[in-house]
């Protein structure tokens, strides 16, 4: 799947992911009022009204970018209403030629980190008949419990030619609290990048490895750092935009081949219609706004990346 989704960068020339991390206050009201109408103010209805929207998202935006990062607890928060919708949006993104990274941030031990890929990444089996649960290609990782809750994963993943991005330095104001302590003279955070480039050498896909990184864009001389350590591991950055990450930061996270790198923006693209920036575009056509913060922000990384080499 690694290879796959670096032929999708290639193609899109858009090392972008657009994170489908909906909130209601997102949905524009006409989209709200039909959910309501139809399904009723209740969890049910607002499930339906984020489907709706992501859906429009996802039609706009489809043949502009590789990937897309559905989050989970966006999705959760709706309860078993919620949970189909984040299905529904996972199997209409595949449909769309999408590559799917499920942010679930999964981190346990043993037989419940098992269970956890075969759900996310694997398949079960149920008598003489297999099953596959949420099916995306790739999910992100904590691995703070270390190699017991990463290894049943990679095991999958070897399976199913899927892949990890396991956090490393988070783009989070308090991600020091724990990832920048020393131990001995060296960052927790260098440890876990030499742990995921040691762990990316077990499940190689080519150039690059199936167990990338997630390095937050708000930190980009720890972002350099962590590049030199893990030269085979892709980057998932999160922070662009709103979170404050810029363009030029950015250079870098990616390798000289112009690869290494994959750049998130979630609420920045699919509440574009809700910024300064795009309000022209009105509720209404919410999609297209999205879908011209896609267009800014693949030219905003490759002038960045233009003016970096000149």
């Amino acid at each position: 799947m690694i290879n796959k989704l670096i032929q999708k960068i290639e193609q899109t020339d858009a090392p972008i992911v657009v994170g489908l991390d909906p909130m209601l206050d997102y949905v524009p009201q006409h989209i709200l009022k039909k959910a309501f109408d139809e399904k009723g103010e209740n969890l049910e209805g607002a499930a339906e009204a984020i489907w709706q929207f992501n859906k429009g998202i996802v039609d706009a935006t489809y043949d502009l970018i590789p990937a897309v990062k559905p989050q989970i607890a966006m999705y959760e928060q709706f309860g078993i209403e919620g949970m189909k919708t984040f299905k529904k949006t996972v199997d209409y993104c595949k449909e769309k030629g999408l590559v799917v990274i499920g942010d679930i941030k999964r981190g346990d031990i043993g037989s419940t980190s098992a269970a956890y890929a075969t759900g996310h990444l694997g398949k079960v089996t149920i008598g003489e008949n297999t099953f596959r649960g949420f099916d995306e290609d790739f999910v992100t990782l904590n691995p703070y419990m270390g190699g017991d809750s990463v290894l049943p994963f990679l095991e999958v993943c070897k399976e199913e030619k899927k892949g990890v991005f396991i956090l490393v330095k988070t783009s989070n104001p308090s991600s020091g609290d724990f990832q920048d302590q020393l131990v001995g003279d060296t960052p927790l955070y260098e440890l876990v990048g030499k742990k995921v480039a040691e762990w990316g050498e077990m499940h190689m896909g080519g150039t690059y490895s199936y167990v990338g990184a997630v390095v937050g864009a708000t930190y980009p001389k720890m972002g350099k750092i962590l590049r030199e350590l893990m030269p085979k591991a892709y980057i998932l950055v999160p922070g662009y935009g709103a979170q404050g990450g810029k363009a030029e930061d950015l250079v870098p996270y990616f390798n000289k081949d112009g690869l290494g790198a994959i750049v998130n923006s979630s609420r920045g693209i699919i509440a574009a219609y809700k910024l300064k920036a795009y309000e022209k575009f009105g509720s209404q056509a919410y999609a297209d706004a999205s879908r011209q913060a896609v267009i800014d922000m693949r030219e905003d990384l490759k002038q960045a990346w233009v003016a970096a080499k000149a």
